[in-house]
């Protein structure tokens, strides 16, 4: 289950590269885009590039809390779950520990949930198979309840509760043919869509099933070995609200994402560190 000195595939990583923050390791956040990433680690100081010839470059740098200097990285999961699987079991078995994506969704309740809006996840459906792989589709795919809070937290801080809707995303494996209909089973996708309309399902999006599920199961194991309250493993979510079921433009993408996940580490490593 965990190897001594796990080489990296994907990723131009060592273990040494992801420690800090005492026993906690890096706060990692994962964009979808190593474009994003680089956007991203505009806000770190001390920035380290760490480049791999597959695009998930890893940027190694640090924020400062209340004064204090906390070690953080952004690594490209690329698009959907068993590519953002890849990623996070190299992660993981680097001694990675704390996982924020930052991502895009097209809303399911457009009425309530607007383009240019943040979505805060608490949980997926778990549309799609890549998960399974790991437990079965009865087992919940849930956020940590120390991320979901600490990104309440940092959207009062900033003056984002409004925009800022937390609840239950849509992680699918198909974007073009589940959501867009694109293919002969068009009229039985838009009934599951529709199911999760009226369920009151928020957004649809492609990766945070797999977080959630591998997070967890993570969790279980490095708890069972190590017992120490700091070594648990917590997942959260950020999501820009790029689109709806009528139009889907990425480029509408707000930097408001990237200042509330730079604010929710912070809010985070301020209980886990500072405090």
């Amino acid at each position: 289950m965990f190897k001594k000195h796990f080489k990296a595939e994907h990723l131009n990583a060592t273990e040494d590269d992801l420690q800090g923050n005492e026993e906690i390791g890096r706060y990692i956040l994962l964009p979808g885009s190593d474009g994003r990433a680089q956007e991203i680690a505009d806000h770190f100081e001390n920035v380290t590039v760490k480049s791999h010839s597959r695009g998930h470059n890893l940027y190694l740098g640090t924020l400062s809390c209340v004064g204090h200097p906390i070690d953080v990285a952004v690594v490209s999961t690329g698009m959907g779950c068993p590519s953002t699987e890849i990623i996070l079991h190299e992660l993981f078995h680097l001694g990675a520990k704390r996982f924020l994506r930052i991502g895009s969704a097209g809303s399911l309740q457009p009425n309530l949930v607007k383009v240019g809006d943040l979505i805060n996840a608490q949980a997926s459906v778990r549309d799609g198979s890549t998960a399974c792989h790991y437990a079965p589709i009865e087992f919940p795919a849930i956020a940590s309840l120390e991320l979901t809070s600490s990104i309440l937290l940092a959207a009062a801080k900033l003056g984002l509760s409004d925009q800022l809707h937390t609840g239950i995303l849509h992680c699918k494996s198909s974007l073009y043919s589940r959501e867009f209909g694109a293919n002969p089973l068009s009229n039985d996708n838009k009934a599951y869509i529709d199911l999760l309309i009226r369920a009151g399902v928020l957004a649809s999006e492609m990766e945070t099933a797999t977080l959630f599920v591998q997070s967890q199961i993570y969790n279980h194991q490095l708890k069972s070995r190590n017992g120490s309250p700091q070594q648990c493993v917590l997942s959260g979510a950020i999501l820009d609200v790029v689109g709806d079921l009528q139009h889907y433009d990425q480029s509408k993408k707000m930097p408001t994402s990237i200042e509330l996940a730079i604010e929710t580490i912070k809010t985070l490593a301020t209980q886990e560190l500072v405090g």
